[in-house]
């Protein structure tokens, strides 16, 4: 699989995503991270949650069905064991996570927060993750269209993420896609796609012939988006099959 991957810092302080990527025998993880909290938690956390995905990844015994589930509860293990050791259980180490497993021809995504994952297949979006937040709730009860969930005031505002107490698990796990049915992959952070719209991912995406030319034209519409605002951190990694 051929795949290129961006982290960078935006207009901000420091940066608290994390991507990561781990190619094996068995198959292929890909982990987008945003962090949350400021003062170098939420850089943390996202560390934290993509580390802890590849070790498990290192350790994979095949079972796909199994692995997701396990990866994102025990990242959240290490994230609250973490903040209770250096910040007393104050829950100001959070991230959104997102996660893409492709082996034995299965594709397995897996998210919390609003981290995302693109499907692409005949060069249109397939599918994409729906955020864990307020203005995805709106979207859903048919309250505000698609077009005005980047603008909207509750954009930020989360209903789910790793770093707090979970009564139950809240990352969700979509239905597997078979590989073949696949062109394409993007995950990234909401910095990222925030500023470039699903039209231009697509046809960035026809007349690339890489994953890094993908890429390249899609951030060029982040940062020129992006240009004398605040500009959040921005990753995103993104995968031709």
């Amino acid at each position: 699989m051929d795949y290129a991957m961006i982290s960078e810092i935006g207009t901000r302080d420091n940066n608290e995503d994390s991507v990561a990527v781990l190619e094996t025998d068995t198959g292929s993880l890909f982990v987008v991270a945003d962090g949350l909290g400021g003062h170098g938690k939420g850089e943390v956390a996202s560390a934290l949650a993509t580390e802890s995905f590849v070790l498990d990844f290192s350790d994979y015994d095949g079972d796909i069905d199994d692995f997701l589930p396990s990866a994102f509860m025990n990242a959240q293990s290490n994230i609250m064991h973490a903040q209770a050791s250096q910040s007393g259980k104050t829950y100001d180490m959070k991230t959104t996570c997102v996660a893409l497993l492709v082996a034995d021809g299965r594709v397995k995504i897996g998210h919390v927060g609003d981290a995302r994952a693109y499907v692409f297949f005949n060069n249109k979006v397939k599918t994409r993750t729906r955020d864990h937040s307020v203005v995805e709730m709106l979207l859903a009860s048919g309250e505000i269209k698609e077009r005005h969930i980047n603008n909207h005031p509750d954009r930020n505002r989360l209903l789910r993420t790793m770093g707090i107490e979970w009564e139950s698990p809240q990352y969700v796990i979509a239905d597997e896609i078979p590989l073949s049915e696949c062109q394409a992959f993007l995950l990234c952070t909401d910095g990222f796609w925030e500023l470039c719209k699903e039209k231009k991912m697509c046809a960035y995406l026809k007349k690339s012939t890489s994953a890094k030319a993908w890429l390249d034209q899609m951030t060029g519409d982040v940062e020129k988006n992006g240009h004398d605002n605040d500009m959040d951190n921005y990753s995103a990694i993104a995968v031709l099959c």
